[in-house]
């Protein structure tokens, strides 16, 4: 039996330990995790775990507030701009970088599940997502959201 999930690259948990982990397909009847990222090899906390709930909140939340701050001094219509500034903002920061500037301030980055950066196609899809609100407060047993199931990303914690 392999040590890690056979869809997950040595890239996105170099380094990281093995022990209890489940190395077996993740699907509905995979055996119940006992933390956040166990299916998919990631360690239980440190550099490389899932990021929770919490720490994608605040991040999103200092993703936000300078966007609504800007649509309601340059706009007309803020509600919409601000969407509008709030997804370019997640799309030119997390495909260049991999991670948005709330992202930065926490110590999160978003990785595909081969550990690189997300490409421009699934970060531009992920951004849509977010955007109807639904698939981010909606997440599985590993901590990740529809929006990066939908397309294969999870966020991680870098320290």
């Amino acid at each position: 039996m392999p040590d890690r999930h056979p869809g997950v690259s040595p890239r996105l948990t170099a380094g990281t330990p093995r022990w209890g982990a489940y190395a077996g397909p993740v699907s509905r009847w995979t055996p119940a995790a006992h933390y956040r990222g166990q299916r998919l090899g990631l360690p239980e906390q440190g550099p490389g775990s899932v990021a929770g709930f919490g720490a994608r909140l605040g991040a999103i939340t200092l993703d936000w507030l300078p966007c609504v701050v800007m649509a309601n001094l340059a706009t007309e219509n803020p509600p919409f701009s601000t969407l509008v500034l709030f997804a370019a903002l997640t799309v030119l920061t997390v495909g260049a970088a991999g991670r948005s500037p709330g992202h930065a301030m926490l110590g999160l980055r978003v990785a595909d599940l081969d550990g690189g950066r997300p490409g421009w196609g699934a970060v531009v899809v992920r951004t849509l997502l977010i955007c109807l609100a639904v698939p981010a407060v909606v997440y599985d047993v590993d901590g990740r959201g529809l929006h990066d199931r939908a397309v294969g990303t999870v966020v991680l914690r870098e320290r």
